[in-house]
């Protein structure tokens, strides 16, 4: 199944690493035109020598005042991926802001739009240790079906993507222990983590015209995980 974002303009937050990266980097190749936000400059100089049409923007999206100026002089959005996140246990929903300013945008032009929030399967599923994770990922569900319900008449849709364990190069530091990951391996039955790849896959199916009614959705990555 052929995806083209030829014509689109795309906003990747997170964009510096793992799964951000790597869907900036394939919504490029599918020929949108991207930009890439994130805090830390030096990733976003080494994703600009990867691919030199990608618009950089640096800035730290838990500054408000920072991120609404920087992204009301980025143009016009169509897709948007809110991706970004700390890499500890007690992640901020910085996408609000994001989503505020660019859902705005698409709003007053008319034309749609598509909205992917990266999620987890901790927000469906408990896991010990990560109370606070686990809230504020099924607190991003539930926000994800909100914006859908109110965007939705305006023809923005808006998902989000619900991965497992996924082997990016922090994720392989953490799991790659097989004593560690066999508690959780056992639960999924393909009996693997997810690789970056999945998940960006994932994100440009929802992001394209090959899922113009699904709207609303919080769909696992997960192997099975959920189905257990």
């Amino acid at each position: 199944m052929e995806v083209s974002f030829v014509g689109k303009r795309a906003l990747v937050t997170g964009a510096g690493k793992g799964i951000g990266r790597d869907t900036a980097l394939a919504l490029a190749r599918c020929g949108a035109k991207v930009t890439a936000v994130t805090r830390t400059q030096a990733d976003l100089d080494s994703l600009v020598q990867e691919c030199a049409s990608i618009t950089p923007v640096c800035v730290d999206l838990a500054d408000w005042g920072a991120t609404e100026a920087a992204l009301q002089v980025v143009g016009p959005i169509d897709l948007l991926v809110n991706n970004a996140g700390c890499a500890s246990l007690q992640p901020f929903l910085e996408l609000c802001f994001c989503g505020q300013i660019l859902a705005r945008g698409m709003k007053a032009r008319g034309s749609g739009g598509s909205i992917v929030n990266v999620s987890s399967q901790a927000s469906q599923c408990a896991l010990r240790d990560h109370a606070v994770y686990c809230a504020t990922k099924g607190a991003l569900d539930m926000l994800t079906k909100v914006m859908a319900l109110e965007l939705g008449p305006q023809q923005i849709r808006v998902n989000s993507v619900n991965p497992t364990v996924v082997m990016t190069d922090m994720g392989r530091l953490g799991w790659s222990d097989p004593e560690k990951s066999k508690t959780m391996l056992s639960r999924i039955p393909l009996g693997r983590f997810a690789e970056v790849e999945d998940v960006v896959n994932t994100i440009l199916f929802l992001l394209s015209d090959k899922s113009n009614m699904i709207n609303g959705v919080s769909l696992p990555v997960d192997g099975g995980f959920l189905a257990c």
